[in-house]
């Protein structure tokens, strides 16, 4: 991390926060504190924000009612989800195909919004979202599809969602149970750390790397996107990972703050 007087040289770049959200905006239903205080920073500035969110079990405007209902105000209100990009994916590289979706029922909303087509008894492929209403017909029914050798997509690979009194099972434990069963790792992921959702925050904020920091509490998602991708990573203290799971792991961030506003001045 840089000295102190440092810290402002290394953030003067940055035009835009890509924003992580629970762990690191908000917790659960619970808004962490400094968080609104770092908009408004943002906004005293001229910087802008882009929410980009793993978290696949909702579509993107349910992220968005949740963050006005947090004080969240124009032009802030942008959500980018994993969810979104692999329904984008998936009508480019399979065109007029049907998929096996495992995920919410907002969440196939917001594919068959978009023009997705479904299909749970004969699907061409499998997209399998962060599915918070999973049951065992589901899970038979996934590992029947994987593997008889569909394709197989994933929206992102989160092992655990934060909450309020600790963890729940996200989609790589999904995924863990998948490859049990089925002997198969999905052929693509696209969530965070992975480059899918980068070209789609790229496309969305018309930015370029250098212009852009990804802000998280997870380091194997969160901080290694902005590593994989040359971006600049913040790891803040706010959700799963510690300063010491940062000191002692792999993937470094380039700048630990405890919350969002410790970021305040030197922006």
């Amino acid at each position: 991390m840089p000295n102190i007087p440092n810290l402002r040289e290394t953030l003067a770049p940055i035009r835009c926060f890509m924003l992580d959200m629970d762990g690191t905006f908000y917790l659960g239903d619970k808004l962490l504190e400094g968080s609104l205080d770092f908009l408004n920073k943002l906004r005293e500035t001229g910087r802008s924000a882009l929410f980009v969110t793993n978290n696949s079990s909702k579509s993107g405007q349910v992220y968005v009612e949740k963050l006005r209902r947090m004080g969240v105000e124009e032009p802030f209100l942008r959500v980018l989800t994993s969810g979104q990009t692999a329904g984008r994916y998936c009508m480019k590289a399979f065109p007029g195909k049907k998929a096996f979706v495992l995920g919410n029922d907002l969440y196939k909303a917001e594919l068959a919004q978009m023009g997705l087509p479904m299909d749970d008894e004969n699907p061409d492929y499998v997209l399998i979202a962060y599915d918070t209403t999973l049951d065992y017909a589901k899970m038979t029914a996934v590992c029947d599809f994987v593997r008889a050798g569909l394709p197989y997509i994933a929206t992102h690979p989160d092992f655990n969602c934060p909450t309020e009194t600790g963890f729940a099972p996200d989609i790589g434990a999904i995924i863990a149970f998948i490859e049990a069963s089925a002997g198969r790792r999905p052929d693509l992921i696209l969530g965070k750390p992975y480059g899918g959702i980068v070209e789609d925050a790229l496309a969305l904020t018309g930015l370029d790397k250098s212009q852009l920091a990804m802000v998280g509490d997870r380091l194997y998602t969160d901080i290694a996107t902005g590593v994989n991708f040359g971006m600049l990573s913040v790891l803040v203290l706010t959700g799963e990972s510690t300063r010491q799971d940062a000191e002692d792991g792999p993937v470094k961030p380039d700048l630990i703050f405890e919350r969002l506003s410790d970021m305040n001045p030197y922006l």
